[in-house]
């Protein structure tokens, strides 16, 4: 029988054609069929039998589904989220709004109240508040799947009493005002084209924002400054081809837009005050 190095070395040869990190997907997937860590994997179980289960575990992903549907999980920041079918994949590109926000409050005190417009599984709300310990916050989504699963990971990360979840349409009817708030709204144009992995898998509802991705923005922009506080921030993701527009919806919304771009280099985030 072959062993975990074995049958690792074989499903990375065979998700190199729908992965670009196939060798990572085959260890994530091998530590969940392990009920282990990723680093326990490599460092004490490459000679092992390999798991019952990890040969199904492998054929899902060779249909594109996502790892973290599979394993039901994303890290991201500090944390960890759970995740599946009907929620947008925590991708670590969205990071660089934590990031933004941190660097916001570096010289002043932090936040006490967020809010996070769209926000899924608790994304970013979640990694906010584990950043921030005495702050709170709340969290809008039209989606009550996504909503669930943030439920589900409030409770997971201990913070039931510094979180609500709302349903609704991004900030329509708040009368609150916030110091820092956080949107990764849904940019991608209905006819531009995405990965197998996203397009077939992910809910559109999270992805698809009108003929041009910018719907969203069109909605959210106008609500900032009502929602923000004296000295508060928003941060909201964009795609890398969208900078100037958004920062011009901005600019229209009284708000002073900058551009902040993730590891790659790519413009990712519009920080505006």
């Amino acid at each position: 029988m072959a062993d975990i190095r074995a049958a690792l070395a074989d499903a990375a040869r065979r998700l190199a054609g729908v992965s670009d990190t196939a060798r990572l997907d085959a260890e994530l997937l091998m530590a969940h069929a392990l009920g282990t860590t990723r680093e326990e994997l490599l460092l004490r179980r490459l000679g092992d039998d390999v798991p019952d289960g990890f040969a199904t575990l492998v054929e899902r992903r060779l249909a594109h589904e996502p790892v973290a549907y599979i394993v039901g999980e994303r890290a991201f920041w500090t944390i960890r989220l759970m995740v599946g079918p009907g929620v947008l994949v925590p991708r670590a590109d969205s990071e660089t709004l934590i990031e933004a926000a941190v660097a916001h409050f570096a010289d002043r005190p932090g936040p006490a109240r967020v809010l996070d417009l769209g926000c899924g599984p608790g994304t970013l709300l979640l990694a906010a508040l584990a950043e921030w310990p005495d702050a709170s916050g709340l969290g809008i989504d039209s989606s009550t799947t996504a909503l669930l699963y943030a439920r589900a990971n409030v409770d997971r990360l201990g913070l039931r009493d510094r979180v609500t979840l709302r349903e609704g349409d991004w900030g329509e009817g708040l009368d609150e005002r916030f110091d820092l708030i956080l949107a990764n709204p849904p940019y991608v144009g209905i006819r531009d084209t995405l990965g197998a992995d996203v397009s077939e898998w992910e809910p559109g509802e999270a992805l698809y924002a009108g003929t041009d991705g910018l719907d969203a923005y069109r909605a959210i922009l106008p609500q900032i400054p009502h929602l923000m506080a004296e000295g508060g921030v928003a941060v909201l993701e964009i795609g890398s081809r969208q900078a100037e527009a958004v920062a011009a919806m901005a600019a229209s919304a009284g708000l002073s837009p900058v551009l902040r771009h993730d590891l790659a280099g790519r413009p990712r985030a519009i920080v505006a005050t």
